[in-house]
């Protein structure tokens, strides 16, 4: 006899307009997100450079302003015709991909025993879980989804963290200086030129440099904001359920209040993003070393890393191991508060309009 807790599956045309919302939604909220805070990701990585690759900021503020004063809106958005054009289908993967695992996940851990042997749902229609099971699932899908994602955003990342750390003044200085030293850094007309020299000068291994670095980057990073980000949006439920709201715990994450999810994204993004910023930091130092290797050998201004393990170990030795934290906390908390709001909102959108 089947459980009577089990409820009907979707039709499959139903599954297929889930999909279509869910991509929409996360394309769409993937584009608004990079348009309003690319700069602040520009900041983030000149702040987390090596000491040697630009002039002393005094913080993120100060970055900006820098960056803006001497090279122009243009150095602010380095990078962003990579971060669209590959970016984008990235943000499709990684939200969607999430969704999937979480959902599986979440089927399996109901089946498993766990809740008396058998499937319990709840008001929501979704299977209830243990804490230790929620938790269980959502870092593990968060982890999951990132690494699939990596395998299109890593040569995304590589190309604009190239652009972003690239100053057009100080090349400018090195060349009139030196002519000799003009292979400190490549100078990259645009993220297709960029794209192009890396794989000339470096093959596909340049392209995935630090694949493993940005999974260990991110993959804790987006486990950790799912855990937080989930579980806030829990607490909101309960809470307006506990303003005699009876319809809270029976309510899509989309219909909840814009201030309730602001509140979640934005808190989510500034713990996850300041918890894992030294691993963010040693990534991007992995990334761009590469293409300053000719200078390293003949200056030795540059340190050279063996691995992520050295470079936190160096960081750490050297009082810079959250270095950039303020300017990665400045960039995540807008951008994942814009990224997850708009892809809750959104797909309730697209899923009222395209009935």
């Amino acid at each position: 006899m089947e459980s009577s807790d089990e409820p009907p599956s979707l039709p499959p045309q139903q599954q297929s307009s889930s999909l279509l919302h869910d991509v929409l939604g996360s394309a769409t909220a993937g584009i608004i997100s990079r348009i309003m805070t690319h700069p602040l990701d520009t900041v983030k990585a000149r702040l987390q450079a090596p000491s040697s690759s630009f002039a002393t900021y005094r913080g993120p503020i100060d970055a900006l302003i820098q960056t803006y004063r001497n090279e122009g809106i243009r150095s602010l958005y380095g990078g962003f015709g990579a971060v669209i054009v590959g970016g984008t289908p990235g943000t499709v993967l990684y939200l969607t991909g999430y969704a999937f695992f979480r959902d599986t996940f979440s089927s399996l851990a109901s089946n498993s025993g766990g809740n008396n042997g058998g499937s319990t749902f709840n008001s929501s229609n979704k299977p209830n879980l243990t804490q230790g099971q929620e938790f269980a699932v959502h870092f593990s899908s968060g982890i999951l989804a990132e690494a699939v994602t990596c395998i299109i955003y890593v040569p995304v990342d590589v190309v604009k963290e190239r652009m972003q750390v690239q100053s057009k003044s100080r090349e400018s200085l090195i060349s009139n200086k030196d002519s000799l030293r003009k292979p400190q850094s490549y100078r990259y007309n645009g993220s297709w030129d960029a794209l192009q020299q890396i794989i000339r000068t470096e093959g596909m291994t340049g392209i995935y440099r630090g694949y493993w670095a940005t999974l260990a980057s991110f993959g804790p990073f987006s486990a950790l904001y799912f855990v937080f980000y989930e579980r806030c949006k829990v607490w909101s439920k309960e809470m307006l359920q506990d303003n005699n709201n009876s319809d809270a715990q029976r309510m899509d994450d989309g219909d909840l209040p814009l201030h309730y999810l602001v509140a979640c994204s934005a808190g989510a993004g500034a713990l996850a993003s300041w918890l894992t910023s030294p691993l963010d930091m040693a990534k991007l130092r992995l990334q761009v070393q590469r293409g300053q290797t000719a200078a390293a050998s003949s200056t030795g201004q540059n340190t050279i890393y063996r691995g992520m393990f050295d470079c936190l170990h160096s960081a750490y030795k050297k009082g810079e191991l959250f270095r950039g934290a303020g300017a990665r906390v400045l960039h995540f908390a807008p951008a994942t508060t814009v990224t997850m709001t708009a892809y809750e909102k959104c797909r309730s959108f697209y899923a009222d309009t395209l009935r």
